[in-house]
């Protein structure tokens, strides 16, 4: 139940309130949505005051937002974002941080931070956010939830606010296994299945490059899984090293960004946190030679990723490498923070697998999340995996 509302979620001025369609299978629940999905009549404010400018108010509401309506879910709110999603910690310079109740005086994590904030907290059942490098897998480690990131290109995307469009996604999140297994249900358009892999692959070296806290604090939830699934083996995910795969994300998505977003720049020139306008430009300058390079690197993870993850296999590795970070940090100390998040979340833009964080884990009373990964396509057997994984005792 909702601890307290003035938790800063939800994005200022009037509260949107819509219900859903009273005969869905999911009426009953709530929802928010991250203030990158259109809302019909409400403008999309994208995390930053200058974005609105100018551009009509939706005259229909997104995909993923019609879907949730559709199914019987209330909406009750639009929530905060990190700048025009450009963000991976959750601190936004217009609209502020959103409370992490479930690590106080840290950061929700973003830049899906409102939406986890709000779920977290007990304010609504489930909530849409969006996830290019991290946006939901890391505010749900953070905040202890379930989220999840689908399969790249699976779910239609109109309405919504993009970023980089080879790695952009919907996904959402839920505090317990069987709301999030309904609502991935109607998100997915499938049932969730009985039955579940076979195989579970220990990616090493993320456990490795993780907090020795956090490796210690998941090997009970990696222990469990194994008991669910029989088969463990132990592989290395990115031979050519984690950092090479998040310096190719890190090549890839600013650059996309640049162009997602440079025509605005130069016909508003809007205003922005520093970090934020320092990643655009930073885009806009990367030479062909690197993206060349990324691109490249993009087809071999993911060829690894096919490789490891053929039928009937999943893979887990740790969501974050450690717990939220302290709130109000300076940008230097906040640097390597998210250079080290990336490490950890680059194969999600890289390979387009789906992925979901499952919470069940704390360092030092801190939510910590373990991830598993599963073949293109397999989203709703992940979602099965997570509910039979809160019914081992």
């Amino acid at each position: 139940m909702p601890v307290s509302e003035d938790i800063g979620a939800f994005v200022p001025g009037p509260r949107v309130r819509i219900e859903g369609r009273r005969d869905g299978p999911l009426a009953g629940l709530t929802f928010v949505a991250k203030d990158l999905f259109d809302v019909a009549g409400v403008p999309t404010g994208g995390g930053n005051h200058d974005w609105p400018n100018g551009r009509p108010i939706p005259e229909k509401h997104a995909w993923a937002v019609q879907t949730l309506l559709d199914a019987g879910v209330t909406l009750i709110g639009k929530t905060i974002t990190d700048e025009v999603s450009l963000g991976i910690l959750g601190e936004n310079a217009f609209d502020g941080t959103p409370v992490n109740v479930r690590a106080p005086g840290r950061v929700p994590g973003g830049s899906s931070s409102g939406s986890a904030a709000a779920v977290a907290a007990g304010l609504c059942d489930t909530a849409l956010g969006t996830d290019t490098g991290g946006s939901v897998r890391v505010p749900a480690s953070f905040c202890g939830l379930y989220g999840i990131r689908p399969t790249h290109g699976r779910l239609p995307l109109a309405g919504m606010l993009p970023q980089a469009p080879t790695s952009d996604t919907t996904g959402w999140f839920a505090r317990d296994a069987e709301t999030f297994a309904k609502v991935s249900a109607v998100m997915l358009g499938e049932e969730i299945p009985s039955g579940l892999p076979t195989r579970l692959i220990v990616a090493v070296d993320t456990f490795g490059f993780a907090d020795p806290e956090v490796t210690a604090a998941l090997r009970p939830l990696v222990h469990k899984l194994g008991g669910l699934l029989g088969d463990v083996r132990e592989e290395v995910m990115a031979p050519p090293g984690l950092s090479a795969w998040a310096r190719a994300q890190r090549t890839l998505q600013p650059y996309e960004a640049w162009l997602t977003f440079k025509d605005w720049l130069d016909e508003r020139n809007p205003r922005f946190a520093y970090s934020v306008a320092r990643n655009l430009v930073m885009g806009a300058l990367i030479p062909e030679s690197e993206r060349s390079w990324a691109s490249l690197m993009r087809q071999e993870a993911r060829g690894r990723m096919a490789y490891l993850l053929p039928v009937r296999t999943i893979l887990c590795l740790p969501t974050t490498p450690f717990p939220a970070p302290l709130r109000g940090q300076r940008l230097s100390a906040l640097d390597p923070l998210r250079d080290r998040i990336t490490c950890l979340c680059a194969q999600g833009g890289l390979a387009g697998h789906p992925q979901l964080s499952i919470p069940g884990a704390t360092v030092d009373g801190l939510p910590i999340g373990l991830s598993i990964i599963g073949p293109r396509g397999s989203d709703a057997t992940l979602v099965a995996v997570a509910r039979a994984l809160a019914a081992v005792a």
